[in-house]
C-alpha cells in the first residue's frame, strides 16, 4: 500500500471503529425501528389496506423504509462525528496531518455511507424474510441508494461543519429531513392523494429517491426513472463538490 493510502485507510477506519464500538446505538436501534414500522404499518394497516398498485401494502413500503435507514444514518452519523470532533478540537490533529482535504472529507462520507448502508441493507435483508420483497430491476436498485446514500452523507457533512451546538443538527432533522421523508411516500402513493396535496408532494425532492427505490424493487415508478436518476447524480455531484471545496479552504473546522 501506498502512503496516501495507509493515510486514508486509518481515517476511514477512525470513522467505522467510532459507530461500531457503540453498534446497539448505531445500527441495532434503527434496525429495530425500521422492523417496528414493517410490524405496525404492515399488520394495522395492510390487513385494511389490502393491495396498493398491485402489491401488498406491507411490500409496497418496504423501499421507503429502506431509503429513510440509509438517510438518516448516513446523515447522523456524519454530522455528529464532524461536530464531536470539533468540539472536543481533536479534528486539530487531522488537520495538521500529511492528509489532504479530499481524504479527510471521504473518510467522513464514507463513515456514514457505511453505517447507513449496512442498516438499510439489514433491513432489506429482513424484510424479504419476512415478506415477499421482488427485485425487478437491481441495477437501478443499488445505484438509486447509493447514490442517496452519498447525497446524505454528504448532507451530514456538510451540516457537521456549519453546526456550533448539537441543537444545529437535530434541528435539520427532525423540521427537514423527516418531515420530507415521510411526506415523500413512504407509505403511500402519491396518486391517492387530492389536490393540491399529490403536487406540493412532487416538490420534495426525498419523493423522486423513493421512487427510484420503490421502482428498483417492486417495478412500480410514477415518476421518469431516467431524469431522476441524472437529477440525483447531480445534486450529489454538486455536494460532494461543494464539501471539497469547503475542506479546502478549511470553512468552519474548527469550532
Amino acid at each position: 500500500m501506498t502512503t496516501r493510502q495507509i493515510r486514508f485507510f486509518s481515517l476511514l477506519r477512525r470513522e467505522l471503529y467510532r459507530f461500531w464500538k457503540i453498534k446497539r446505538q448505531t445500527v441495532a436501534a434503527p434496525l429495530l425501528e425500521s422492523f417496528l414500522y414493517i410490524s405496525v404499518f404492515g399488520a394495522a394497516l395492510g390487513s385494511r389496506v389490502g393491495n396498493l398498485h398491485g402489491v401488498d401494502y406491507v411490500v409496497f413500503i418496504v423501499p421507503g423504509l429502506v431509503l429513510m435507514a440509509w438517510a438518516m444514518n448516513a446523515y447522523m452519523n456524519n454530522a455528529s462525528s464532524i461536530l464531536q470532533q470539533k468540539m472536543e478540537r481533536a479534528i486539530d490533529d487531522q488537520l495538521t496531518s500529511p492528509a489532504s482535504p479530499l481524504e479527510l472529507l471521504m473518510a467522513f462520507s464514507l463513515g456514514g455511507f457505511v453505517r447507513g448502508g449496512m442498516v438499510s441493507m439489514l433491513t432489506l435483508t429482513g424484510s424479504a424474510l419476512l415478506v415477499d420483497v421482488p427485485f425487478e430491476h437491481p441495477f437501478v436498485l443499488a445505484l438509486s441508494l447509493a447514490l442517496s446514500g452519498m447525497f446524505f452523507a454528504q448532507l451530514g457533512v456538510f451540516t457537521g461543519l456549519r453546526a456550533v451546538n448539537w441543537d444545529d443538527i437535530t434541528f435539520i432533522q427532525t423540521f427537514l429531513l423527516q418531515p420530507l421523508i415521510f411526506v415523500g411516500g413512504v407509505f403511500y402513493s402519491a396518486t391517492l392523494l387530492p389536490a393540491p396535496f399529490d403536487t406540493i408532494t412532487k416538490f420534495d425532492p426525498i419523493y423522486y429517491m423513493i421512487g427510484l427505490v420503490r421502482y428498483g424493487t417492486i417495478g412500480f415508478h410514477e415518476i421518469d426513472i431516467t431524469l431522476a436518476l441524472g437529477g440525483l447524480f447531480l445534486v450529489t455531484a454538486a455536494l460532494v463538490a461543494l464539501n471539497v471545496r469547503l475542506f479546502t479552504t478549511g470553512w468552519r473546522l474548527r469550532a
